[in-house]
């Protein structure tokens, strides 16, 4: 016996989102001093800076980071490139939500 499919129905593609650029450039010609500069077009909101592992940093991050400008950090550790992350926290212009991790 014979079965019969039956005929498929396509469906129209549908477009995604584009995903978001993430706005952050980190410089690290002065390790360990960082830079993580706001490479983006807009002005990012509610930024902080976290360090996780057996590094020390010192960060100066304003709540604000404008187009162009950057946050300061100093990571002081034995090996930060074997057991520490930055964490970087902001809010994009649509007010969402975003964390972004650095490696050294």
């Amino acid at each position: 016996m014979i079965r019969r499919r039956a005929p498929r129905i396509l469906r129209p593609i549908q477009r995604r989102p584009v995903a978001y650029r993430v706005p952050w450039q980190v410089e690290r010609a002065d390790a360990p001093h960082y830079r993580i500069r706001n490479a983006g077009d807009h002005t990012l909101r509610g930024v902080t800076v976290s360090v996780f592992g057996t590094s020390r940093f010192r960060v100066a991050a304003p709540a604000v980071v404008h187009p162009g400008a950057a946050v300061h950090a100093t990571v002081d550790g034995p090996d930060p490139a074997r057991d520490t992350i930055l964490v970087v926290r902001w809010f994009a212009p649509d007010g969402a939500e975003y964390l972004w991790q650095v490696s050294f």
